[in-house]
């Protein structure tokens, strides 16, 4: 079996429409500058409140890569 190495950066999605929304745009605007993401966790979810009512959704995820040339 061949070896590997990822790296694993954090990053938050933010959305109005709800955590799903949050977490597919961060992941959707971080595959546009990494290549060859593979998994993302969710770390942490959390929402903004305004005058009583929730105002955006935030989900903090990891998500992984291969290092090119990795193996």
């Amino acid at each position: 079996m061949a070896e590997s190495v990822y790296r694993v950066t954090e990053v938050i999605g933010v959305s109005d429409q709800g955590w799903e929304a949050a977490a597919r745009s961060a992941v959707e605007t971080a595959a546009k500058t990494v290549r060859g993401i593979r998994i993302a966790e969710v770390t942490r979810q959390d929402v903004t409140i305004e005058n009583g009512a929730i105002v955006n959704y935030r989900v903090r995820l990891d998500i992984s890569f291969k290092f090119e040339g990795g193996g």
